[in-house]
């Protein structure tokens, strides 16, 4: 399994994007998804690579325990994609979930 925040495309091709916003007014209303799924097609070729799954997750970046985010890395770990988000502060707000 692959993280990517930027960096060449990966040869094989599967990919499953997770895109996180912190409140579930903001995953409502779109605010601030509509430009993470751009910044993910945009690093995918401008959308040549297709996305095998999309995760969306309204939850703050400080907890560990994302339902989606185990799905999405499970998902991809299962197909052997990779996973694909726009910034890091997307994925996670605590280093200790990096290592």
């Amino acid at each position: 399994m692959h993280w990517i925040v930027g960096g060449a495309a990966v040869s094989n091709g599967k990919f499953i994007s997770y895109l996180r916003v912190s409140t579930d007014k903001q995953g409502r209303s779109g605010l601030g998804l509509e430009a993470q799924r751009a910044a993910v097609e945009g690093y995918l070729n401008g959308g040549r690579w297709k996305l095998a799954a999309e995760y969306i997750e309204a939850e703050s970046g400080k907890r560990n325990d994302r339902p989606k985010l185990a799905k999405a890395l499970g998902h991809a770990k299962a197909i052997g994609a990779t996973v694909v988000f726009a910034k890091v502060d997307r994925l996670t707000r605590n280093v200790d979930l990096l290592v």
